[in-house]
This record gives C-alpha cells, structure tokens and sequence, in this order.
C-alpha cells in the first residue's frame, strides 16, 4: 500500500496569506478559536476514556486531530446556519454550542442525552443549534444538505448549509449527485472534506485518480479549487468565511478541502497499525492546538490567559462527565418514540 504523505500539505505562501500579519488578533476573535479547539480536545479525550470504561454505547469515532476544522467553521457561522456531519462528528456538535453533558450523555445512554440516549455517538443532532444531524452511512448526508439549502434559498433567510465528510466520501455517487444540482441551482451550501488520508483503513490516494480528491474534482462542477491547511484554524476560519459570504450573496456553492490527520485509527476498534510510524509522527508534530496555542504566545498572548481557558475547559468537561453519569439510562420505551406521526407504536398495531 502506497502511504499517504505527510508533506500533502497547502504551501506555505498559502498559509502566510490566510494567518500572517500583524492583525491577525483584530481579524479573529483568538481567544474563541483557541477555546473551541481546547474544549473540543478534551471533549473527545474523554469520550475515549468512557469508551475505555465501557460507558459508551457501541462504538465511537473520534476527531482528535481535527478540531481545527470544527473550530474554524463554527466560529465563521451565523447562529442560523446548518451543519450536517458524519458519524465523526462530535467536534461540530460541540462547536455549534451544544452543551458537553448532552453529548456526553448521549454516547453513554443517558436520559440527559441530546437524543435522550437514543442516537448514541454516531447520530447527534441538535436542531436547536443547527446540527440537523449526523449520518452514518457514508455520503447520504450531501443530497440532505443540498435539500436544505434549497430551502433557504427558496425562502430566502440568508441561511447557509455547510456539509462535512471524510475523504472517502468522494468516490460515492452522492457526491458527485449533490455537487452537481447545487451547482446547476447555485444554491447556498459549502462542502467540506476533512481529509484525513485515510477512507477508514485504506490511504484514499491508493484508490483515487487525482491527488487532492476533493479539490481536484472542483473545476468539474464550475467551483473554485479550494485547498487548506486543516490543522491552521485561522486558515480554516478565513477560507470558511470567504465561502459563506459568497454563499450568502447569490453566489452559488463552494467545495473546502481541508487537508489534517486523525491522531488515532478510525474508530476505538482500530490500532491504525496500517499508517507508517514516520508519518503518523510527522503529523503529530503538527497538532492544531499545539501549534495555535504558539502562534498566540508568539503574538503577545499571556501565558496565564490560555492557561485560564485551559483549566476552565478542564473544568467543564469533569462536572459535565459527572452529571452525565449520574443521569439515569434511557428508558426501553423511547425505542418505540419518536417513529411514526402519532408518536407510539399502537398506530402500527
């Protein structure tokens, strides 16, 4: 197997011009960032905890490594936008605003659930925040995003679909499909691909005809090329800004690659012994939040300040673990909820 490399990353003139520049503080709100990503680390470290636990219903997939994606959208969008994520996507379900004890109590369970612990970890959804769902079946959520942007744009709110799928999602007919009518209809919805350099257990340069999977199949709908360092959330922030915006004006659609790397294998089933050891280290030395918590003491940012949202974060994700604990598991019956029109299953029987 031909191994992804850890050098497919966006040049560096790129980079200076997405972050670079004395204003760089003024142009983001840095604190933000550096607090999403740090919640949404710890967040995720826990959710491995519990799984180690045994706490966690079924499997989970986690998106360590990732957040700077999750972090960078998030903090783009408007209050209104909708998010829709794969079975990877508890960092966007965080980063939207839903709190971590209903995350965390989903994966466990737990009547405190953002689903009342029906979902589990591969179907958060919180319409209250815009997460309009996470999908488990690879690719089916694109053809639903377009849908929605459809919507807004026939009742013209303003509002944006953004869709997030792994690299692996490219080579399904979905997305050619949903690329291709929001194209034809110039509808108001970005496509992002977290390109991670593996579709599950297999290196997506093994079994893709183009290099860049998402960005190199643009032109063919009449979109921009769009490449990013995933792992720079200022990048992140700036390019997903620049495609909502457009989006918003009548534009039409836009298509993100965001190129990153998860620092564990697919799922908690997986040891990822299948990625070279060289790469996997190459990349951990370009940890998100490693590198942007530099970046700000580069800037001029206190110490004290990012340790100040570091402890707080650790805070949040210790009482949130408790409460969700000690809530009570979901009850048999809501199995049988939430199915048909009426609500029960006597209207079946």
């Amino acid at each position: 197997m031909r191994a992804a490399s850890p050098l497919n990353t966006p040049s560096a003139s790129h980079e200076e011009t997405a972050c670079a520049g004395p204003d760089a503080n003024e142009r983001f709100n840095t604190s933000a960032l550096y607090e999403s990503m740090v919640r949404l680390r710890l967040c995720e470290k826990r959710c491995h905890d519990l799984f180690l636990e045994n706490l966690v219903k079924g499997t989970s997939h986690l998106a360590l490594g990732q957040e700077a994606i999750a972090a960078g959208f998030a903090g783009s969008m408007r209050p209104d936008d909708y998010t829709f994520c794969t079975y990877r996507g508890h960092h966007h379900t965080l980063a939207r605003g839903a709190s971590m004890k209903s995350v965390l109590g989903e994966l466990m369970g737990r009547e405190c659930g953002l689903l009342g612990g029906k979902g589990g970890s591969m179907h958060l959804t919180s319409v209250q925040h815009g997460v309009m769902g996470s999908y488990a079946i690879v690719g089916a959520h694109l053809p639903i995003a377009v849908g929605a942007a459809w919507s807004a744009q026939y009742r013209g709110t303003g509002q944006v679909a953004v869709a997030f799928f792994g690299d692996g999602t490219t080579n399904i007919g979905a997305f050619h499909e949903a690329l291709n009518l929001a194209a034809v209809w110039k509808l108001p919805v970005v496509f992002v691909c977290e390109n991670n350099l593996y579709m599950e257990y297999t290196a997506i340069r093994d079994v893709t005809a183009v290099a860049n999977p998402a960005a190199d199949r643009a032109s063919a709908y009449g979109l921009k090329r769009r490449l990013v360092d995933g792992n720079d959330v200022e990048a992140v922030a700036t390019i997903a800004a620049e495609a909502l915006a457009e989006a918003r004006s009548g534009a039409g659609p836009a298509l993100i690659e965001c190129l990153t790397y998860r620092h564990g294998g697919h799922s908690r089933a997986d040891p990822a012994k299948y990625r070279p050891a060289a790469e996997v280290q190459a990349w951990l030395l370009r940890d998100p939040l490693v590198l942007y918590r530099q970046r700000l003491l580069d800037r001029g940012i206190e110490e004290s300040a990012l340790q100040s949202i570091d402890a707080a974060a650790a805070h949040e994700v210790e009482v949130a673990s408790e409460e969700a604990r000690s809530s009570p598991a979901a009850a048999v019956e809501l199995a049988f909820r939430d199915l048909w029109a009426d609500g029960s299953i006597e209207w079946r029987t």
